[in-house]
C-alpha cells in the first residue's frame, strides 16, 4: 500500500471517482471512492470489526472520525446519531472531497468534514471512532492519538481498532503512558478480540 492512502494531502493519481455499493446501517447504500485514500474498494475488515462490535455513540454532543477517508465510520455515527454533530477529519483533501459527497449522497447534514487543524480547538468529543492509519509510522501515529484522545469529554469513551500483528497490544500500552502523563482521569483496555483485530476502548470519567 502506498503511503498516499493514508497521510498525503494530496495524492498525486489522477481521481477517478467510482460507486461501490457497501452496507451501512442494515441497508445497502451506494457510495463514491477513488485511488489515493484509505480502502477504495470497500469497508475494509478492521473498520467492519469496529462497527460490529462498537457500543452505540453518543446520542448527542461531538462526535468525531479520526482519519475519514471516504466515510463508513463518519456516516454510520451519523446515521445512529442524528442529533448528533460528526466531525470526519483527514489530512488527505481527496479523501474529505468524497466524505462530503457520500454525507449529501445519504442526506446527512450533521457531518462536519475537516482537515485536522480545521476543527475548534475547544471542542470536546462525546464518543471518538477511529480505525487509525497504523502504517504511518509510529511518531506520526502518536503524534495522532496525542492529539485528539485527551480530548474526550467526561464520561466519554473512545474505540479504535488496531491489528494485532501491526502492534495492537504495544500501543495500548503506550496508550494508557500518554494519558497517564495527560494527569487526567483516563482508562485505556482491550475488550474485544475478532478475526485478528484487536478493539481498543479508552474511556475518560467525570471529574466532577
Amino acid at each position: 500500500m502506498s503511503s498516499e492512502h493514508y497521510f498525503s494531502a494530496s495524492p498525486d493519481s489522477a481521481m477517478r471517482r467510482r460507486d461501490i455499493d457497501v452496507v451501512l446501517e442494515g441497508h445497502r447504500r451506494t457510495v463514491v471512492t477513488a485511488g489515493g485514500i484509505f480502502s477504495p474498494e470497500g469497508i475494509d475488515r478492521g473498520t467492519q470489526v469496529l462497527l460490529r462490535h462498537a457500543p452505540d455513540p453518543a446520542a448527542a454532543g461531538h462526535l468525531l472520525d479520526i482519519g475519514c477517508g471516504w466515510g463508513p465510520i463518519a456516516l454510520t455515527l451519523a446515521l445512529r446519531s442524528p442529533e448528533a454533530t460528526v466531525w470526519a477529519v483527514d489530512v488527505n483533501e481527496r479523501a474529505r472531497l468524497l466524505c462530503a459527497e457520500n454525507a449529501a449522497r445519504l442526506g446527512l447534514d450533521n457531518i462536519e468534514v475537516m482537515a485536522p487543524e480545521q476543527v475548534p480547538s475547544g471542542v470536546r468529543f462525546e464518543t471518538i471512532w477511529s480505525n487509525p492509519p497504523i502504517r504511518v509510522g509510529k511518531q506520526v501515529l502518536h503524534d495522532l492519538l496525542q492529539l485528539w484522545l485527551p480530548r474526550l469529554a467526561d464520561d466519554a469513551e473512545a474505540w479504535l481498532v488496531v491489528q494485532k500483528n501491526l502492534g495492537a497490544d504495544s500501543l495500548l500500552t503506550w496508550v494508557r503512558s500518554m494519558l497517564a502523563s495527560v494527569g487526567e482521569d483516563f482508562t485505556a483496555d482491550r475488550p474485544e478480540t475478532d478475526k485478528g483485530y484487536r478493539l481498543l476502548r479508552v474511556s475518560r470519567q467525570s471529574r466532577g
